[in-house]
């Protein structure tokens, strides 16, 4: 019987041989299963009858047998060294997980609000594999307000964008990642012409955003339809426009003279209270919608014309474009456009419940508002 498994472990290790150091799993088991005296004689006898071409075999049992089997090939192995006979030299295996080149992948826009901020995301393929996501708040007045950001797996982003299509006013769209990126860099290059430096917190991402292109800005319509442009007010007619409207802070002398003419106790008709109200924006318009504000109030126009179109409302986004026009190319100022006579009059609206103590300036601020630095 004895000499039956001796024989057995030698066929077993004369195939591993012949297959240059495969060991089967059915040649594995007879190993493993042997008697300690057999299966050591059995290597020994390998050892000294095929010396250096026994290797392969040892070193294969040696690394992955278990118990028993690799004790014995260790021991096998170190007899052939005393030889003079030993393994090749291990080159150095290569790292699990390599560094590599990191890029972004994909990414997201949100629509302006009404401070001129939008939610940017842009997911990164990380150096070792992994993705990252950098979440930032971009004003086209003020540059980077908020960064955030770390690493996230795939399932969890998928929860991320359900969660915002599901839940936030803003539209999101997604974008190329060379789209967002220049976004950013433009936020950036704002942050130098003012200058002011973008979040501490920043740092960490700047890397994404070396050599990034800014984009051309989005061109409104030279001769803008006028039947379009007489449709401006429209565009404040939907739930993501909501917040567009003049700093309130800015009116707050209209609006208190048109509560004082709403209140009055003398005898004012309602046409006179509707041309005092006229009167008044005309007054806020003059004042507030510069050329620079007609500038800015236009490129929002032009960007979110691109959410219209996103959204299935083309029409919005033609009315949008063609309101963009008209204000860029209002050489008399923007008093006439409906669009400029809207944000306006909302202001006013805005600012008299804050004077009533309805609302809360800071609740209803357009200006930036920049998170505190970590």
């Amino acid at each position: 019987m004895k000499d039956d498994l001796s024989e057995a472990c030698r066929r077993a290790l004369d195939e591993a041989l012949a297959a240059g150091g495969t060991v089967a799993a059915a040649n594995a088991a007879i190993l493993a299963t042997a008697p300690p005296a057999a299966l050591e004689r059995a290597l020994r006898e390998l050892a000294d009858a095929q010396g250096a071409d026994a290797l392969p075999v040892l070193v294969a049992l040696g690394d992955g047998g278990h118990g028993g089997v690799r004790r014995a090939a260790k021991r096998a192995l170190y007899r052939l060294s005393q030889r003079g006979i030993t393994p090749p030299r291990r080159v150095a295996s290569r790292p699990v997980v390599e560094r590599r080149e990191e890029h972004p992948v994909r990414a997201w826009v949100s629509a302006v609000d009404g401070s001129g901020s939008r939610a940017t995301w842009i997911l990164v393929d990380g150096a070792f594999g992994g993705l990252e996501l950098c979440s930032l708040i971009v004003n086209g007045t003020a540059g980077i307000l908020e960064v955030a950001g770390g690493s996230i797996t795939r399932k969890r982003l998928d929860s991320e964008l359900a969660a915002l299509r599901a839940d936030q006013k803003l539209p999101w769209l997604e974008t190329s990642p060379e789209v967002a990126r220049g976004l950013v860099a433009e936020a950036l290059a704002l942050h130098r012409t003012l200058g002011t430096p973008a979040p501490p917190s920043f740092a960490r991402w700047q890397r994404l955003f070396d050599g990034a292109t800014i984009p051309a800005p989005p061109v409104a319509p030279a001769e803008p339809d006028a039947v379009l442009i007489a449709r401006g007010a429209e565009l404040l007619d939907v739930p993501e426009t909501a917040g567009w409207f003049l700093e309130p802070g800015d009116v707050q002398a209209e609006a208190l003279e048109l509560l004082q003419t709403s209140e009055s106790r003398l005898v004012v008709s309602d046409q006179v209270k509707g041309e005092r109200e006229e009167t008044l924006v005309t007054r806020v318009v003059e004042r507030e919608i510069d050329d620079a504000a007609r500038q800015r109030w236009a490129r929002r126009l032009l960007e979110q014309a691109v959410v219209f179109d996103a959204t299935e409302r083309a029409t919005l986004g033609e009315v949008a474009r063609a309101v963009a026009g008209g204000l860029i190319g209002a050489t008399s100022g923007a008093a006439t456009q409906p669009f400029a006579r809207a944000l306006a009059r909302r202001a006013l609206e805005v600012a008299g419940e804050v004077a009533t103590g309805r609302l809360a300036a800071a609740d209803v601020t357009r200006k930036p508002i920049v998170a505190p630095s970590s």
